[in-house]
């Protein structure tokens, strides 16, 4: 299996993915003229405004469904994953792609909400519903539906639960050794992996309002706890960060574990974390109840901030500055060996380690403890985003049971990873990202080169802006945006509205 899943990342994330990534993250830059600068200001301030309705989510519930999304292993284990193998070089990379990746991450957002539906009382979107309507190929809709259900629902909880069963057994020990018909697991991990499936079960049984209330309480608070202890660790040692930029700096544009190996590791961890162009973060977009649909796009750029230039900077300056880490060379070598050997980089023990060399007795319960939150609310955001795509599939189809399958399905993956070993968890949810990444990024330049509906909405939203109104609106066919059914009617409605008080 896990020789299975070497080779098809070998396929999936050749170099190709990886300019694909940058190239579009560059794109985008440029058409919006650089909107995740120009715009810095007004992502603040919609963040706070918006209100939640019966159909849908605030734009903050909607940034934390995102984060939640967003900030999970890959902010811990992942950076770590991006040194061990990379080397230092490897986070300018990944700083690289999420401010790139912000005007991507505002392209595809937008464009889910401008192609979003209601459906069974609430807003639903993302790729699958703009690839139809916008580039209108159903077909290629729908790889995209099939591969998000399977990415989401089976390959990426385990990476987020086998970080937590890892921490859970670093911190408190794996305690006996016991058999079973998957193979011989630790009573640590088999009772991590269950209270993590009951508390998962309780909430994904309660709908995606039930998941946003969670998300919106719990992602700032682990967020900001995070940031604060990486804080502690950089103001102790405030002396070392000017080398620390400079080796990140420096370490990208050399060999030291090969150039080809920073920007690889750079980008694949970068594109896993704060997933711009993967094609995740538009889903709870899509949700979101605002006046424009530009307004969730700025959001969700934003979004990619606090995920990389914040959360993941934080780990990779606790790990660097501490030097809890080692890079892997060729086969068994390595080009930098700080601790022992055997200590995996795809896990989050770097991290671990970095705060336990610093504070005694806090690294590894506190990782532990940030991680089930921060990986915990990834496995509710991926569950949301697979429902999204199941009820895109039952438009068309019919299927009895697969909600229920979904939910079986997701908590099964989610003991199994919390179980078993890091490098196959890891290898099947590389595989689920660059799948999505691959069918996504594609589909948004090709809508973009047909129709431009993500330019013409930010213009739209810059006039409006420009011009003081007092509330927004969007009516996509002024703009000569098609099929867009939902704002169309919205615009209809607010006319009437309009007309019978000028009456």
């Amino acid at each position: 299996m896990q020789a299975f899943v070497d080779f098809m990342n070998g396929i999936i994330w050749s170099p190709a993915l990886i300019y694909l990534c940058l190239g579009a993250g560059l794109f985008y830059s440029i058409i919006t003229r650089f909107v995740q600068v120009r715009m810095f200001r007004e992502m603040w301030k919609l963040l706070l405004s918006g209100k939640a309705s019966e159909q849908g989510i605030s734009s903050f519930q909607a940034l934390a469904v995102s984060l939640s999304g967003r900030v999970g292993t890959g902010n811990i284990a992942g950076v770590a994953a991006a040194i061990g193998f990379g080397g230092p070089g490897a986070v300018f990379w990944m700083w690289v792609v999420a401010f790139l990746g912000a005007a991507t991450a505002y392209a595809e957002s937008t464009l889910a909400q401008i192609y979003k539906e209601e459906q069974d009382g609430q807003y639903r979107g993302g790729p699958a519903y703009y690839l139809e309507k916008a580039m209108g190929a159903k077909w290629y809709a729908w790889i995209f539906a099939i591969s998000t259900i399977l990415a989401c629902g089976l390959f990426l909880p385990g990476v987020q639960s086998n970080s937590i069963g890892n921490a859970a057994q670093a911190a408190f020990g794996s305690g006996a050794m016991i058999d079973t018909a998957i193979g011989t697991l630790s009573f640590a991990k088999i009772m991590t992996g269950t209270i993590v499936v009951l508390i998962l079960g309780f909430i994904i049984f309660g709908g995606v309002k039930r998941i946003a209330n969670f998300t919106q309480i719990v992602v700032p608070f682990m967020a900001l706890a995070y940031i604060i202890i990486a804080a502690v660790i950089v103001l102790l040692n405030i002396d070392m960060v000017p080398g620390i930029i400079g080796q990140i700096v420096g370490d990208a544009f050399t060999p030291m574990a090969g150039l080809g190996a920073a920007i690889g590791w750079g980008v694949k961890r970068g594109v896993y974390s704060n997933e711009a162009g993967q094609g995740t973060g538009p889903h709870a977009a899509a949700a979101a109840e605002v006046e424009h649909p530009a307004q969730q796009g700025l959001v969700q750029a934003f979004s990619v901030y606090i995920d990389t230039l914040f959360v993941c900077s934080a780990t990779a300056f606790m790990i660097l500055i501490t030097g809890t880490y080692n890079v892997h060379g060729a086969g068994d070598a390595f080009l930098v060996q700080n601790v022992a050997t055997d200590i995996a980089a795809n896990g989050p023990q770097f991290t671990q380690m970095a705060i336990e060399s610093v504070l005694p007795g806090v690294g590894s319960p506190f990782i532990a403890f940030a991680l089930f939150f921060f990986s915990f609310t990834t496995i509710l955001a991926y569950y949301y985003i697979a429902e999204t795509n199941i009820a895109y599939l039952q438009r068309t189809v019919k299927i009895p049971g697969l909600g229920m399958a979904l939910k079986i399905g997701i908590m099964s993956a989610t003991f199994y990873g919390a179980v078993k070993t890091a490098d196959l968890a890891w290898g099947m949810g590389d595989v689920g990202v660059g799948l999505m990444a691959w069918l996504n990024i594609v589909g948004i330049l090709i809508i973009f080169f047909m129709a431009k509906p993500a330019i013409l909405a930010l213009k739209d939203y810059e006039a409006q802006r420009k011009a003081g109104v007092a509330k927004y609106t969007f009516d996509p066919e002024k703009l000569g945006i098609k099929h867009a059914d939902f704002w169309v009617k919205k615009a209809k409605a607010e006319q009437h509205t309009k007309e019978k008080e000028t009456a």
